[in-house]
């Protein structure tokens, strides 16, 4: 049995609100639930416990993490994808105690700048360590930058990360990503640089990818090129072994962190299997396409001319749902998804763009969207064509799990940073521990006859493909009251710098 108010110890008295919260998941735990819903609560917990204005938790995956829990001041992040490999990050994750305490400035440039801008100029951190492995990090923010954390409060988000890390330990959904082996960033090659470039600290990790034994490096200089500013460089190691290195000044020094790390290995790209779960759904316009076709150059000439007119116009729309899928084939499979080029992320007005995009939807979808968009917005910056296809795909899984095609509302906005607009629908909803693996690729949710069309379940993984490669993220949340709230944030143009981490 999990008795988690037993555990609260060292001067940490929290609220009656918090040993409800923990009762909750705990009881979760007890009756083997938990998962993302008792993990976005434990994070609830933490913000009201710590006296913080926000907290979030991020999820270590295979490459990378991502905001999978967010409360308060800090929900604006959820679903945001994070660089845990930045020389930046890492400095902060690989030295010190388990409860770190720092300037949101510290934490990337544009990571700092996100937080910064919306008055959230400290942060406290601690990391989430699950049977010897990396799971995440719970992290808090606070409006003032002078403060600091007393020790109940440093106690009570040590216990909270103990806490989620019993959870990861009992599985129950957790992981929210199981496609890849966690990343522990303690694990990975790490070095840190005085101002000369020698050697100051060389972790194991890193003298087992290179061979190169710390007593052999400690106080030289470093053996590697180094890149310049906060580009990563490539470099062939004697073995064969191709590493990327990636640096960043530490903040308040003059050393240099370095971090380094073997290429990764492409993954598998499953075009079979897309192929295979595609061909029903490419042949679909195409006969309809085809029959119309046909049909108009045998009997042009006897059919009436609304009748001609109806034809075509079942042609053009199926001609541009045929475009569409062509256009996932390409996505999915065409490239390895690093990104765009920069020149093609440009300045646009996003309530002219979305009302365009609305023009090209279908004539069901544009009937039953309720558009409710601001007269200005700041512009955002990003690829203006893409627009149109993030907004049909979110527009159609909406419907597509909504009985009868329930009213689905498009709203937007702006704040310091970024600017964003929502999905919103009344359908049948998203069950929280849902809501991250709907964007994995070929993901269904399977509800029966609930479902008015079919699918390949690539829809939701090409929106978070396309957003990601312009800086910005995507997220579903279950809307109160019923139905499911995706929202695409992209950064403004006139922000300081890109959106990532």
């Amino acid at each position: 049995m999990v008795d988690a108010a037993a555990e609260v110890s060292g001067g940490l008295v929290p609220g009656g609100g918090v040993f409800t919260g923990l009762a909750e998941v705990t009881e979760a735990l007890n009756s083997g639930g938990g998962g993302l819903p008792g993990l976005q609560r434990s994070v609830e917990v933490a913000a009201e416990v710590t006296g913080a204005a926000g907290a979030a938790f991020i999820e270590y995956a295979a490459d990378s993490g991502r905001v999978v829990a967010a409360a308060g001041d800090l929900e604006w992040a959820l679903g945001r994808p994070i660089d845990l490999i930045h020389p930046a990050v890492r400095a902060l994750l690989q030295f010190g105690t388990r409860v770190r305490e720092f300037p949101s400035s510290l934490i990337g440039t544009a990571g700092g700048q996100q937080l910064d801008s919306r008055g959230l100029h400290r942060v406290m951190a601690s990391e989430v360590t699950a049977n010897g492995t990396g799971a995440g990090v719970l992290f808090v923010s606070y409006t003032d930058a002078d403060g600091a954390a007393d020790e109940h409060q440093r106690a009570a988000l040590g216990f909270l990360a103990s806490f989620i890390a019993l959870q990861y330990g009992l599985g129950r959904g957790l992981p929210v990503y199981t496609d890849g082996p966690a990343v522990t960033p303690a694990a990975e090659p790490f070095a840190l640089l005085d101002r000369e470039h020698r050697v100051r600290s060389w972790n194991p990790p890193a003298a087992l990818l290179t061979s190169r034994p710390a007593e052999t490096v400690l106080g030289e200089p470093w053996p590697f090129p180094l890149p310049a500013g906060d580009a990563t460089i490539a470099h062939k190691l004697p073995s064969g072994v191709w590493i990327e290195i990636r640096t960043a000044r530490v903040p308040g020094s003059e050393d240099l962190s370095v971090s380094f790390r073997a290429r990764p290995e492409q993954p598998p790209d499953g075009r079979d299997l897309f192929i295979a779960l595609t061909g029903h759904e490419l042949r679909t316009p195409v006969t309809v396409i085809r029959g119309y076709a046909d049909t108009l150059v045998d009997h042009w000439e006897s059919l009436p001319e609304d009748a001609r007119r109806e034809a075509i116009q079942v042609v053009g729309q199926r001609a541009r749902e045929l475009s569409r899928l062509v256009d996932r084939l390409l996505n999915a499979v065409g490239d390895d998804g690093s990104g765009v080029e920069s020149t093609t992320l440009l300045p646009f007005d996003l309530v002219e763009s979305l009302g365009a995009a609305v023009e090209e939807l279908n004539t069901d979808q544009r009937r039953h969207l309720s558009v409710d968009l601001p007269a200005v917005l700041p512009k955002t910056r990003g690829d203006r064509a893409s627009l149109a296809t993030v907004l049909a795909e979110l527009v159609t899984n909406a419907g597509k799990y909504s009985p009868n095609w329930v009213q689905i509302e498009l709203t937007a906005g702006a704040d310091p940073q970024t600017v964003w607009f929502r999905v919103s629908d009344r359908g049948i909803g998203i069950r929280p521990e849902h809501v991250e693996r709907a964007f994995d690729r070929f993901w269904q949710l399977e509800t029966g006859d609930q479902r008015s069309s079919g699918g390949v379940g690539l829809g939701l993984y090409l929106v978070r493909r396309i957003v990601e490669r312009q800086h910005g993220w995507v997220s579903l949340r279950p809307r109160r009251g019923g139905g499911t709230v995706a929202e695409v944030r992209l950064p403004r143009a006139d922000a300081d710098g890109p959106g990532e981490a």
